[in-house]
């Protein structure tokens, strides 16, 4: 049978359910606090750009409305195609940096790993792993030549 009338019977079982649990006023207030933060921080983002559109002067010419490079007329199309060492450059850094990142949270932890003797010798071997594994890339970059900029 194409249509099954199981899947709506569960879902009306689960909805009826969910209906007479106990409901309290004193939950919303939980969540008053929250409501206030969110409509705080759409009032601070939002108004300094309805402020500034209201204010500022609005009178377009045709010298406003040329492009411009540093106060230069562009000599080049804006979507020139960039060298790809670039981009390598930048994946590479972002991705040593989000590396570098993990060793905060083991390095605030680290006299709790020294002290406890079950993970002590495995806390150490893991970060030495770990390591291990950023300086082999490294090295791997490095020889590749990805870090070389002609």
């Amino acid at each position: 049978m194409l249509f099954d009338l199981s899947y709506f019977i569960g879902a009306w079982r689960l909805l009826a359910f969910a209906s007479s649990a106990v409901y309290s006023p004193d939950m919303l207030e939980n969540y008053f606090p929250v409501l206030i933060f969110i409509l705080v921080g759409l009032a601070f983002g939002c108004a300094p750009i309805f402020f500034g559109w209201l204010v500022a002067p609005n009178q377009p010419d045709s010298e406003k409305l040329s492009p411009f490079e540093c106060g230069f007329a562009p000599f080049e199309d804006a979507r020139m195609k960039f060298d790809v060492r670039y981009y390598l450059i930048a994946i590479l850094f972002i991705l040593f940096d989000l590396e570098i990142a993990f060793l905060f949270p083991w390095a605030s932890i680290f006299k709790e790993i020294v002290n406890a003797e079950a993970v002590k010798f495995f806390g150490f071997i893991e970060m030495l792993v770990f390591l291990g594994i950023l300086v082999i890339g490294y090295v791997y970059a490095w020889a590749k030549g990805a870090l070389d900029w002609e």
